[in-house]
C-alpha cells in the first residue's frame, strides 16, 4: 500500500494529479483521478509501482507471487519478466455531481461490502473530516 500511496503523492506534484477518491484492496484498487494527461500519469504510476513491488517481493523471496506475475506476463512482452498490472487504462468520464457522488460512495463502501472492514476507510477518512493517508482533493467543481 505504501508504494502506491507514495507514487500518488509524487504524481500530485509532478503531473498535477488530482485525487478525488481511492481505495486500495488486496488485488486491485479504485481511484477517481484527474491530470493534464491522465493516460500518461496512469502509465507512470503503473510502471513505478510495478518496479517497486517486484523489488520488494524479491527482497522478501516471495517466490510464489513472483511466479504468478511471471505466469501472467503477456507473451508479446519481450523486455519484462513479470506482469503486475493489467495492460491498458480505461478511464471513464464522470459527468455531473450526482455521478461523482455515486462513484465516490461506491469506492468508499467497496471494502465494507466485501467484509474487509466495518466502516469505510481510504479516502473516506478525508470526507469525514479526518486526516487520511494522503491528501485528496475535496473540491470537484
Amino acid at each position: 500500500m505504501d508504494i502506491a500511496l507514495e507514487s500518488l503523492k509524487y504524481l500530485k506534484k509532478s503531473d498535477n494529479l488530482k485525487i478525488y477518491s481511492y481505495v486500495i484492496l488486496e488485488n486491485h484498487l479504485h481511484m477517481i483521478l484527474k491530470s493534464d494527461d491522465l493516460s500518461a500519469t496512469i502509465k507512470k504510476f503503473k510502471r513505478h509501482t510495478a518496479k517497486e513491488i517486484i523489488k520488494l517481493l524479491q527482497t522478501h523471496s516471495a517466490k510464489t507471487i513472483l511466479d504468478q506475475f511471471a505466469f501472467y506476463k503477456k507473451a508479446h512482452k519481450k523486455n519484462t519478466t513479470f506482469q503486475v498490472w493489467e495492460e491498458g487504462c480505461a478511464p471513464k468520464l464522470i459527468s455531473g455531481y450526482e455521478m461523482m457522488r455515486n462513484k465516490i460512495e461506491y469506492i468508499h463502501y467497496n471494502p465494507v461490502k466485501r467484509g474487509f472492514v466495518d466502516t469505510p476507510d481510504s479516502s473516506a477518512r478525508n470526507y469525514m473530516g479526518n486526516k487520511g493517508l494522503i491528501e485528496i482533493d475535496l473540491d470537484w467543481s
